[in-house]
């Protein structure tokens, strides 16, 4: 709901009266640098945490660290407030984005057959979907005096309905470490995750069908996240966007993805398999960034939004991928380091993006194409289109379990 709003309210409070904010582009650019490094380590660690200690508390952790950071723009949204507001959103980012999906899928596949999982997963992207369709309806209606008010109030009822309903499906693990020294204790913590990412990674480069997905999903995460960091910025400063426009944008992307994630995807599945709809999704991609970034005309954004119905499958195409590649009890560590490596092309995209944007945004420019830089970024997409054709589908190979069992069981038992 707040996205549409965002970009108003903290470019009327670095950039008064101006429609192009610099200032606004580079910090968030940077704050996707800071969250995208953090992320490498943070996610893989949370998916590791899910296995070992429950998928509920991480969740609740997870989604609980939004709440602050819009608390603070509801109560004041002046210059100093915008800026302690990215360094709250950054902390919140780096904790709660990717992690809350990559757990969920992890919940989900604790309690869905193998069989079923894309349609699962299909259903959740789709709810999800359904959920930005309401947040942006509400943006579009709603007196922008009250977007922030009803936001908090739906952000507080997630954790209240998971503490209530939620049922845990993980046994947390047992530790007979409990009375030993804290120095000790502490350092057989630091010991077990280091094992355990390192089983992770022996998981992830044992199995051919993830190493390569890794791939698909770092390319494609590098060239979708570098333009949705900058375009709603280009929005606005090429045609004169506001919230509305962003929120019809917005709307026009969930409603068709809300169709085709629970309706057409579990009925293509079957007939066609996740590679096929992998591929087709990257493709629609593509056209999504070259179609922003070439517009001509204030509608054009409009009909590039609509290619969103056929590349939001990238998600749930990829989280079925790697959820069947990977044995049961290594899910949340397989998703949390596949979600890691698309932090590493969080992290760097906008490093490209930040300055390409703001450059041909300016009146510097050395010629007239002001979304550069979002065709720029559909390269990447394309590399990552290639890699997905060559893609090898494969079951996860029980020697593996067994030997990466044996590797990370040997140490702690020394």
């Amino acid at each position: 709901m707040t996205v549409s709003v965002l970009v108003d309210v903290t470019t009327n409070a670095l950039c008064p009266g101006r429609k192009t904010c610099p200032q606004a582009i580079y910090i968030n650019g940077l704050q996707q640098t800071v969250v995208g490094i953090f992320k490498m380590f943070v996610l893989p660690l949370l998916g590791q945490l899910a296995d070992e200690y429950g998928r509920k508390p991480l969740l609740l952790l997870t989604v609980s660290t939004t709440i602050i950071p819009f608390t603070l723009l509801a109560v004041d949204q002046s210059k100093g407030s915008v800026y302690a507001y990215y360094v709250l959103r950054t902390i919140s980012h780096i904790i709660s984005q990717g992690s809350v999906f990559c757990i969920s899928v992890a919940y989900a596949a604790d309690v869905v057959d193998d069989s079923k999982r894309p349609a699962a997963f299909s259903w959740m992207t789709g709810l999800f979907s359904a959920s930005h369709v309401i947040g942006n309806v509400l943006a579009r209606f709603l007196p922008e005096d009250y977007i922030f008010e009803v936001s908090i109030a739906l952000l507080i009822f997630v954790p209240v309905y998971m503490i209530l309903f939620l049922k845990e499906t993980v046994r947390p693990t047992q530790k007979a470490d409990q009375r030993i020294p804290f120095l000790n204790k502490a350092f057989n913590v630091v010991r077990e995750q280091y094992y355990s990412m390192k089983h992770t990674a022996h998981v992830v480069t044992g199995s051919s069908t993830l190493k390569r997905i890794s791939l698909v999903s770092f390319f494609y995460e590098l060239g979708m996240s570098g333009i949705s960091g900058v375009l709603l910025y280009y929005l606005k400063s090429a045609f004169g966007f506001n919230k509305n426009q962003f929120s019809e944008i917005l709307m026009v992307v969930g409603v068709g993805s809300i169709f085709s994630q629970i309706l057409v995807l579990p009925l293509l599945n079957p007939l066609v398999g996740e590679k096929v709809i992998l591929c087709a999704a990257l493709l629609a991609s593509i056209a999504y960034g070259l179609l922003y970034g070439l517009a001509w005309a204030s509608w054009v954004p409009y009909l590039s939004a609509s290619f969103g119905v056929i590349y939001i499958l990238v998600k749930p195409s990829t989280y079925a991928v790697i959820s069947n590649a990977s044995n049961s009890v290594d899910q949340g560590k397989a998703q949390g380091f596949i979600a890691g490596v698309q932090s590493i092309a969080s992290f760097l995209s906008p490093l490209a993006m930040t300055p390409l944007t703001t450059w041909f945004l300016s009146s510097n420019a050395p010629f007239d194409c002001k979304g550069f830089s979002i065709v720029f970024a559909s390269i990447s997409m394309v590399i990552s289109l290639c890699f997905a054709w060559t893609l090898k589908l494969d079951a996860p190979s029980n020697r593996i379990l067994e030997d990466n069992t044996e590797n990370i069981e040997a140490p702690l038992l020394s």
